[in-house]
Protein backbone atom coordinates (compact mmCIF):
# COMPACT_ATOMS: atom_id res chain seq x y z
CA UNK A 1 0.00 0.00 0.00
CA UNK A 2 1.52 3.29 -1.10
CA UNK A 3 1.80 6.39 1.04
CA UNK A 4 -0.71 9.18 0.38
CA UNK A 5 0.87 12.29 1.91
CA UNK A 6 4.15 13.90 0.78
CA UNK A 7 5.85 13.39 4.17
CA UNK A 8 4.96 9.70 4.22
CA UNK A 9 6.02 9.31 0.58
CA UNK A 10 9.44 10.61 1.60
CA UNK A 11 9.59 8.12 4.47
CA UNK A 12 8.36 5.27 2.32
CA UNK A 13 11.37 5.49 0.05
CA UNK A 14 13.85 5.15 2.93
CA UNK A 15 15.70 1.90 3.47
CA UNK A 16 15.19 2.15 7.24
CA UNK A 17 13.61 -0.66 9.24
CA UNK A 18 10.75 1.13 10.99
CA UNK A 19 9.37 -1.94 12.76
CA UNK A 20 8.46 -1.05 16.33
CA UNK A 21 9.12 2.66 15.86
CA UNK A 22 6.98 5.36 17.43
CA UNK A 23 5.20 7.66 14.97
CA UNK A 24 4.62 11.04 16.62
CA UNK A 25 1.88 13.49 15.52
CA UNK A 26 1.47 11.96 12.05
CA UNK A 27 -1.14 12.84 9.44
CA UNK A 28 -3.83 10.39 8.41
CA UNK A 29 -2.15 8.05 5.93
CA UNK A 30 -3.07 4.44 5.17
CA UNK A 31 0.58 3.52 4.62
CA UNK A 32 1.30 4.34 8.25
CA UNK A 33 -1.93 2.92 9.64
CA UNK A 34 -1.43 -0.41 7.85
CA UNK A 35 2.26 -0.64 8.69
CA UNK A 36 4.41 -1.24 11.74
CA UNK A 37 4.98 0.46 15.09
CA UNK A 38 2.77 2.58 17.33
CA UNK A 39 1.40 6.12 17.24
CA UNK A 40 1.51 9.01 19.70
CA UNK A 41 -0.93 11.74 18.75
CA UNK A 42 -3.13 14.49 20.16
CA UNK A 43 -5.59 14.05 17.26
CA UNK A 44 -8.61 11.96 18.28
CA UNK A 45 -9.30 11.04 14.65
CA UNK A 46 -5.78 9.66 14.18
CA UNK A 47 -5.98 7.66 17.42
CA UNK A 48 -9.36 6.20 16.45
CA UNK A 49 -8.06 5.19 13.01
CA UNK A 50 -5.09 3.33 14.49
CA UNK A 51 -7.14 1.70 17.24
CA UNK A 52 -9.68 0.64 14.62
CA UNK A 53 -6.92 -1.39 12.95
CA UNK A 54 -5.86 -2.90 16.27
CA UNK A 55 -2.69 -0.79 16.34
CA UNK A 56 -1.11 0.67 19.52
CA UNK A 57 -2.17 4.32 19.91
CA UNK A 58 -1.82 6.76 22.79
CA UNK A 59 -2.22 10.42 23.68
CA UNK A 60 0.49 12.39 25.50
CA UNK A 61 -2.11 13.16 28.20
CA UNK A 62 -3.41 9.62 28.73
CA UNK A 63 -0.63 8.62 31.10
CA UNK A 64 0.25 5.60 28.96
CA UNK A 65 3.92 4.65 28.96
CA UNK A 66 5.48 4.69 25.49
CA UNK A 67 8.30 2.40 26.57
CA UNK A 68 11.62 2.32 24.77
CA UNK A 69 10.97 2.04 21.02
CA UNK A 70 13.95 1.42 18.71
CA UNK A 71 13.33 4.87 17.24
CA UNK A 72 10.78 7.61 16.68
CA UNK A 73 9.63 9.83 13.79
CA UNK A 74 8.31 13.30 14.64
CA UNK A 75 6.12 14.90 11.97
CA UNK A 76 6.97 18.58 12.37
CA UNK A 77 3.80 20.72 12.62
CA UNK A 78 3.18 24.10 11.06
CA UNK A 79 3.01 25.65 14.55
CA UNK A 80 6.69 25.93 15.40
CA UNK A 81 6.19 26.15 19.19
CA UNK A 82 4.11 22.98 19.07
CA UNK A 83 6.94 21.17 17.31
CA UNK A 84 9.31 22.31 20.05
CA UNK A 85 6.90 20.94 22.68
CA UNK A 86 6.78 17.53 21.01
CA UNK A 87 10.58 17.48 20.83
CA UNK A 88 10.91 18.36 24.54
CA UNK A 89 8.28 15.74 25.43
CA UNK A 90 10.21 13.07 23.57
CA UNK A 91 13.49 14.09 25.25
CA UNK A 92 11.78 13.86 28.64
CA UNK A 93 9.98 10.55 28.06
CA UNK A 94 12.19 8.39 25.81
CA UNK A 95 15.63 7.01 26.70
CA UNK A 96 18.62 9.18 25.86
CA UNK A 97 20.22 8.04 22.63
CA UNK A 98 16.96 6.98 20.98
CA UNK A 99 17.19 7.66 17.22
CA UNK A 100 14.80 10.40 16.15
CA UNK A 101 13.84 11.37 12.63
CA UNK A 102 12.06 14.66 11.96
CA UNK A 103 10.09 15.11 8.76
CA UNK A 104 8.03 17.98 7.42
CA UNK A 105 7.12 20.13 4.47
CA UNK A 106 9.28 23.06 3.42
CA UNK A 107 6.27 25.38 3.63
CA UNK A 108 5.56 24.08 7.13
CA UNK A 109 8.90 25.29 8.50
CA UNK A 110 10.86 22.04 8.69
CA UNK A 111 14.12 23.89 7.96
CA UNK A 112 13.82 25.68 11.31
CA UNK A 113 14.40 22.33 13.02
CA UNK A 114 18.15 22.82 12.56
CA UNK A 115 18.21 25.86 14.86
CA UNK A 116 15.96 24.19 17.43
CA UNK A 117 18.16 21.12 17.67
CA UNK A 118 21.31 23.22 17.83
CA UNK A 119 19.87 25.30 20.69
CA UNK A 120 19.17 22.08 22.61
CA UNK A 121 22.67 20.76 21.98
CA UNK A 122 21.44 17.92 19.79
CA UNK A 123 23.36 17.05 16.65
CA UNK A 124 21.56 16.71 13.33
CA UNK A 125 22.09 15.52 9.80
CA UNK A 126 19.93 15.66 6.71
CA UNK A 127 18.88 12.24 5.46
CA UNK A 128 16.79 13.04 2.40
CA UNK A 129 14.55 15.54 0.63
CA UNK A 130 11.80 15.07 -1.93
CA UNK A 131 8.19 16.08 -2.54
CA UNK A 132 9.06 19.52 -1.09
CA UNK A 133 9.78 17.82 2.24
CA UNK A 134 12.96 17.24 4.24
CA UNK A 135 13.93 14.38 6.55
CA UNK A 136 16.45 15.01 9.34
CA UNK A 137 17.99 12.63 11.87
CA UNK A 138 19.26 13.11 15.42
CA UNK A 139 19.39 11.26 18.74
CA UNK A 140 17.40 12.23 21.80
CA UNK A 141 19.12 13.50 24.92
CA UNK A 142 18.14 14.88 28.31
CA UNK A 143 17.94 18.65 27.77
CA UNK A 144 16.67 19.71 31.21
CA UNK A 145 13.65 21.65 29.92
CA UNK A 146 10.21 20.67 31.21
CA UNK A 147 7.69 20.49 28.32
CA UNK A 148 5.04 21.71 30.78
CA UNK A 149 6.67 25.15 30.58
CA UNK A 150 4.76 25.61 27.30
CA UNK A 151 1.50 25.95 29.24
CA UNK A 152 0.63 29.60 29.86
CA UNK A 153 -2.26 31.56 31.34
CA UNK A 154 -3.99 34.80 30.44
CA UNK A 155 -7.05 36.70 31.61
CA UNK A 156 -10.20 37.28 29.58
CA UNK A 157 -13.84 37.96 30.49
CA UNK A 158 -12.92 37.78 34.15
CA UNK A 159 -11.60 34.23 33.76
CA UNK A 160 -8.15 32.68 33.91
CA UNK A 161 -7.57 30.80 30.68
CA UNK A 162 -4.92 28.10 30.30
CA UNK A 163 -3.39 27.90 26.84
CA UNK A 164 -0.90 25.84 24.85
CA UNK A 165 0.72 26.29 21.40
CA UNK A 166 -1.37 23.37 20.14
CA UNK A 167 -4.67 25.14 20.90
CA UNK A 168 -6.69 27.44 18.63
CA UNK A 169 -6.22 31.13 19.44
CA UNK A 170 -3.26 30.36 21.70
CA UNK A 171 -2.77 33.07 24.33
CA UNK A 172 -5.55 35.43 23.29
CA UNK A 173 -9.33 35.71 23.04
CA UNK A 174 -10.46 35.19 19.47
CA UNK A 175 -12.55 38.08 18.12
CA UNK A 176 -15.23 35.73 16.81
CA UNK A 177 -15.54 34.10 20.23
CA UNK A 178 -15.81 37.55 21.82
CA UNK A 179 -18.74 38.38 19.52
CA UNK A 180 -20.43 35.09 20.39
CA UNK A 181 -20.02 35.73 24.12
CA UNK A 182 -21.77 39.07 23.74
CA UNK A 183 -24.84 37.27 22.39
CA UNK A 184 -24.79 34.37 24.86
CA UNK A 185 -25.62 36.77 27.68
CA UNK A 186 -29.17 37.07 26.34
CA UNK A 187 -29.54 33.66 24.68
CA UNK A 188 -28.45 31.48 27.63
CA UNK A 189 -29.37 33.26 30.85
CA UNK A 190 -28.38 31.78 34.19
CA UNK A 191 -28.06 30.63 36.89
CA UNK A 192 -31.79 30.32 37.60
CA UNK A 193 -32.27 28.79 34.13
CA UNK A 194 -29.37 26.34 34.12
CA UNK A 195 -29.28 23.97 31.16
CA UNK A 196 -27.23 21.12 29.74
CA UNK A 197 -24.96 22.83 27.21
CA UNK A 198 -22.41 21.38 24.79
CA UNK A 199 -19.30 23.39 23.88
CA UNK A 200 -18.21 21.92 20.54
CA UNK A 201 -14.56 22.56 19.66
CA UNK A 202 -13.72 23.85 23.12
CA UNK A 203 -10.21 25.23 22.48
CA UNK A 204 -8.81 26.79 25.66
CA UNK A 205 -12.17 26.43 27.41
CA UNK A 206 -13.35 30.04 27.34
CA UNK A 207 -16.93 29.17 26.35
CA UNK A 208 -17.10 26.19 28.72
CA UNK A 209 -15.82 28.24 31.66
CA UNK A 210 -18.06 31.21 30.87
CA UNK A 211 -21.12 28.95 30.71
CA UNK A 212 -20.15 27.01 33.84
CA UNK A 213 -19.70 30.26 35.75
CA UNK A 214 -23.31 31.10 34.90
CA UNK A 215 -24.47 27.80 36.38
CA UNK A 216 -24.93 25.73 33.24
CA UNK A 217 -24.03 22.04 33.18
CA UNK A 218 -21.28 21.99 30.57
CA UNK A 219 -19.83 19.25 28.42
CA UNK A 220 -16.89 20.36 26.27
CA UNK A 221 -15.44 18.33 23.40
CA UNK A 222 -12.61 18.76 20.93
CA UNK A 223 -10.78 16.49 18.49
CA UNK A 224 -7.51 17.96 19.77
CA UNK A 225 -6.19 16.53 23.05
CA UNK A 226 -4.29 19.77 23.73
CA UNK A 227 -7.62 21.63 23.70
CA UNK A 228 -9.29 19.07 25.95
CA UNK A 229 -6.42 19.33 28.44
CA UNK A 230 -6.46 23.14 28.23
CA UNK A 231 -10.20 23.20 28.96
CA UNK A 232 -9.77 20.90 31.95
CA UNK A 233 -7.04 23.16 33.29
CA UNK A 234 -9.10 26.30 32.63
CA UNK A 235 -12.10 24.91 34.50
CA UNK A 236 -9.87 23.89 37.41
CA UNK A 237 -8.09 27.26 37.47
CA UNK A 238 -11.44 28.98 37.96
CA UNK A 239 -12.90 26.46 40.42
CA UNK A 240 -15.62 25.45 37.95
CA UNK A 241 -17.30 22.13 37.17
CA UNK A 242 -17.59 20.60 33.72
CA UNK A 243 -16.64 17.63 31.56
CA UNK A 244 -14.05 17.83 28.78
CA UNK A 245 -13.80 14.93 26.34
CA UNK A 246 -11.81 14.01 23.25
CA UNK A 247 -14.31 13.55 20.44
CA UNK A 248 -14.48 13.68 16.66
CA UNK A 249 -17.47 16.06 16.56
CA UNK A 250 -20.24 14.05 18.28
CA UNK A 251 -18.52 10.64 18.33
CA UNK A 252 -17.91 10.43 22.11
CA UNK A 253 -21.34 11.62 23.25
CA UNK A 254 -23.28 8.31 23.00
CA UNK A 255 -26.38 10.00 21.61
CA UNK A 256 -26.76 12.41 24.53
CA UNK A 257 -28.91 15.49 23.84
CA UNK A 258 -28.49 19.06 25.03
CA UNK A 259 -30.59 22.17 25.46
CA UNK A 260 -27.98 24.16 23.55
CA UNK A 261 -24.85 23.64 21.48
CA UNK A 262 -22.38 26.53 21.25
CA UNK A 263 -19.34 26.66 19.01
CA UNK A 264 -16.72 28.66 17.20
CA UNK A 265 -16.13 25.81 14.75
CA UNK A 266 -12.73 25.38 13.10
CA UNK A 267 -12.36 25.34 9.35
CA UNK A 268 -8.58 25.27 8.93
CA UNK A 269 -6.66 22.03 8.57
CA UNK A 270 -2.96 23.02 8.46
CA UNK A 271 -2.81 25.40 5.45
CA UNK A 272 -6.01 24.18 3.76
CA UNK A 273 -9.62 25.20 4.33
CA UNK A 274 -11.75 22.30 5.54
CA UNK A 275 -15.48 22.64 6.20
CA UNK A 276 -15.86 18.95 7.09
CA UNK A 277 -16.07 19.10 10.91
CA UNK A 278 -18.18 22.29 10.87
CA UNK A 279 -20.46 20.71 8.27
CA UNK A 280 -20.96 17.68 10.49
CA UNK A 281 -21.49 19.93 13.51
CA UNK A 282 -24.39 21.68 11.76
CA UNK A 283 -25.92 18.72 9.90
CA UNK A 284 -25.97 16.43 12.94
CA UNK A 285 -26.87 19.08 15.53
CA UNK A 286 -30.67 18.47 15.48
CA UNK A 287 -30.11 14.84 16.54
CA UNK A 288 -28.14 16.05 19.57
CA UNK A 289 -30.52 18.79 20.67
CA UNK A 290 -33.57 18.44 22.90
CA UNK A 291 -36.94 19.59 21.54
CA UNK A 292 -36.75 23.37 21.30
CA UNK A 293 -32.96 23.20 21.60
CA UNK A 294 -30.69 25.85 20.11
CA UNK A 295 -27.50 25.85 18.06
CA UNK A 296 -25.42 29.01 18.49
CA UNK A 297 -22.28 29.37 16.38
CA UNK A 298 -19.95 32.13 15.25
CA UNK A 299 -18.15 31.98 11.92
CA UNK A 300 -16.23 34.09 9.45
CA UNK A 301 -18.77 35.96 7.36
CA UNK A 302 -17.57 34.45 4.07
CA UNK A 303 -18.14 30.83 5.10
CA UNK A 304 -21.11 29.08 3.44
CA UNK A 305 -22.89 28.10 6.65
CA UNK A 306 -26.32 29.63 5.86
CA UNK A 307 -27.04 26.88 3.32
CA UNK A 308 -26.02 24.21 5.82
CA UNK A 309 -28.18 25.73 8.55
CA UNK A 310 -31.18 26.07 6.23
CA UNK A 311 -30.85 22.44 5.18
CA UNK A 312 -30.43 21.09 8.73
CA UNK A 313 -32.93 23.28 10.59
CA UNK A 314 -35.20 24.76 7.93
CA UNK A 315 -34.25 28.29 8.99
CA UNK A 316 -31.92 30.38 11.12
CA UNK A 317 -31.33 33.88 12.51
CA UNK A 318 -28.28 36.12 12.30
CA UNK A 319 -27.85 37.54 15.80
CA UNK A 320 -24.75 39.64 15.10
CA UNK A 321 -22.67 40.64 12.08
CA UNK A 322 -19.60 42.87 12.33
CA UNK A 323 -18.65 42.17 8.67
CA UNK A 324 -15.84 39.86 9.76
CA UNK A 325 -17.89 37.43 11.86
CA UNK A 326 -21.52 36.41 12.13
CA UNK A 327 -23.34 34.78 15.02
CA UNK A 328 -26.00 32.33 13.86
CA UNK A 329 -28.88 30.83 15.83
CA UNK A 330 -30.94 27.85 14.71
CA UNK A 331 -33.60 26.00 16.67
CA UNK A 332 -35.23 22.59 16.45
CA UNK A 333 -39.00 22.33 16.78
CA UNK A 334 -40.51 22.12 20.26
CA UNK A 335 -41.83 18.64 19.45
CA UNK A 336 -40.35 16.15 17.00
Amino acid sequence: MSAETPVCQLLERQQADYRGWLWVAPPRDVWLEAGQGSVLSADHGVLQAWQGRGRPASSPFAGDAVGAPPGAVLFWPKTHALGEWWLLWLCANLPAGTPLQLVGENQGGIKRVLKVLAALGLGCRKLDSARRCILFETRLGKVGIDPDAAWTTFEAEGLTLVSHPGVFGHGKLDEGTRLLLERLEAELPGPDKAQDVLDMGCGDGILAAWLARRGHRVTAVDVNAFAVEATRRTLAANGLEGRALSSDVYSALDGRRFAAIVSNPPFHQERSIDYGPAGRLIREAPAHLLPGGTLLIVANAFLPYPDLLECAFGGFDVLADDRRFRVYRARVAESR
